[in-house]
């Protein structure tokens, strides 16, 4: 018998593609507990990121607004103080939002200073790991530090090194015995020096586990963001053997693509990682190791999801599955992700609703747009607490789940800054004339670039996006519709943050009950 909703499981895959599971398709990669997950809920098969780069999606995904509400534009931009995140809006409610993994969120520094709070005091901690209470923070991207406990743990199991991160989890032994990189494209054939129970997905699902136990029958929300399948793509035994170059998606892309580019899309494709991914030896390795990758995610989450049916959780937890973008893996001529092809920003989106009213819509495929900013007002409303309107953007996703009257987005929108990337450096651009922003419709992709040409995709004649029409004149009527559709959402965006709804409403006409009698005569 299900109950109402008194846990959240959030769980964030890190630069998963939304092709790359089984309930999404894919024909060789075996994913049977995340394709479980999906037949006990919902899966959306129109879910969009806002943006298509680690730090600035999270955020929305945390707070419920754009990147350009909120101001984390990109991953070395601090989440200003003045946001309110999820874990705070649920501090205010008595609850905790409990972390185990990746966030990126950024210290803000000169927020902090400007109003003289102490980094280590108990409110700067929470400020600066943006309302989370952290079992263990582990980004993924470099060493981790005192944040994460992983280090230690391997440490522990015999991995003895300064930096066994660098030396063991992201390393791997060639023919000749020596010891080789992961950051190292080449090298990701060869499994991980660790073994696959001492790897970094398993040692976040042991944190997620504990934190369960621990718990007992107590209510909780977790966090559990997983860095993988995120480079560096070194996989452990018997992961990084499981798939051959031929079980792999194939690589799409074309050579109209490379005439007539569009000049911020061909300085991307002159950065490192897409020289990389432009040769088909690049693919041939890396794609195999990427699929086992998610194959081992999907054995860890299968022994979370284990545990969790054997204590009765799933009848009364919100399971939100996701990701914070895709990965271009050499399609369109492109590596990592950021620009905005529907393989970057197009993700995964799977929910478990254990209350009465959604068991009529479970096992099904919903094809309603979704974004990272509906994550968050759909946890308040879950979990039957007040969805602050003048602040968060985005809607709650319990009407699609629950078969009531939900309202359908006609579009998603995406943003990009690209001002720390090379691509900067290679077109001469000012750091603030690095702006790009995105509408997606049921047909469309439109991109709008700040002293750029704007780019056009017409997925249903083209699917794939080979063909950019931007420059077209024909289209310059569907080009101005969707900037006027870019416009208005624009114009919607939640400003007027410090007051809410309520509180202007009471605050309207009210200045001769103030002693304010301006005007008469």
């Amino acid at each position: 018998m299900t109950r109402a909703v008194r846990n959240v499981l959030f769980i964030m895959c890190d630069q998963l593609r939304w092709d790359h599971l089984g309930c999404y398709g894919h024909p060789w990669l075996k994913t049977p507990n995340i394709d479980a997950l999906a037949a006990r809920g919902v899966r959306f098969d129109r879910a969009f990121v806002n943006s298509g780069v680690c730090g600035p999606s999270r955020m929305s995904y945390y707070t419920g607004r754009y990147p350009g509400s909120h101001g984390a534009t990109w991953n070395r931009v601090p989440l200003p103080i003045g946001e309110v995140t999820l874990g705070e809006y649920l501090r205010g409610a008595g609850r905790k939002l409990v972390l185990a993994g990746k966030t990126h969120v950024m210290v803000d520094k000169d927020g902090l200073s400007r109003l003289r709070i102490e980094g280590d005091s108990e409110l700067g901690e929470l400020l600066s790991r943006g309302g989370f209470e952290e079992i263990d923070r582990y980004d993924g991207h470099h060493a981790p530090g005192d944040e994460s406990g992983y280090p230690a743990f391997l440490r522990r199991h015999g991995y003895d090194s300064v930096d066994p991160w660098s030396d063991y989890v992201i390393s791997g032994v060639d023919a000749q015995g020596k010891v080789v990189s992961g950051w190292h494209m080449r090298n990701v054939h060869l499994p991980s020096r660790v073994r696959a129970e001492h790897s970094e997905t398993a040692y976040m699902t042991d944190q997620a586990l504990g934190f369960m136990q621990q718990m007992g029958d107590t209510p909780w929300v977790l966090h559990l963001s997983y860095v993988k399948p995120h480079w560096p793509y070194m996989a452990p035994a018997p992961y990084h053997a499981l798939y051959t170059p031929e079980q792999c998606l194939p690589v799409v892309r074309s050579d109209a693509e490379l005439r007539d580019q569009h000049p911020v899309v061909a300085a991307y494709r002159e950065s490192e990682e897409s020289r990389s991914f432009q040769r088909d030896e690049c693919i041939r390795t890396v794609r195999p190791a990427y699929q086992g990758l998610i194959h081992q995610l999907d054995d860890e989450l299968g022994r979370l999801f284990d545990f969790m049916d054997r204590r009765g959780l799933f009848d009364e937890t919100l399971v939100v599955f996701t990701s914070d973008h895709g990965d271009f893996l050499g399609d369109h001529w492109l590596g990592e992700k950021e620009l905005f092809h529907d393989t970057v920003q197009r993700v995964p989106f799977i929910v478990c609703d254990p209350d009465e009213a959604a068991r009529g819509r479970r096992g099904s495929v919903e094809d309603a747009f979704v974004e990272g900013v509906d994550v968050a007002p759909t946890v308040l409303d879950a979990l039957g607490l007040e969805i602050p309107a003048h602040r968060i953007e985005g809607m709650s996703l319990l009407p699609l789940l629950r078969g009531g009257d939900a309202a359908r987005k006609p579009a998603v929108f995406s943003e990009l800054d690209y001002s720390f990337k090379a691509a900067r450096l290679r077109l001469g651009r000012p750091v603030d004339r690095c702006y790009a922003w995105s509408v997606r419709t049921d047909r469309w992709r439109y991109v709008h670039w700040l002293d750029a040409p704007e780019q056009l995709f017409d997925l249903q004649a083209d699917p794939e996006e080979f063909h950019d029409l931007g420059r077209d004149e024909s289209s310059a009527a569907v080009r101005r519709e969707l900037r006027e559709t870019l416009l208005d959402w624009f114009a919607r965006r939640k400003r007027r943050t410090s007051v809410s709804h309520a509180f202007v409403e009471a605050g309207t006409n009210r200045h001769k009950q103030a002693g304010v009698f301006f005007g008469q005569w």
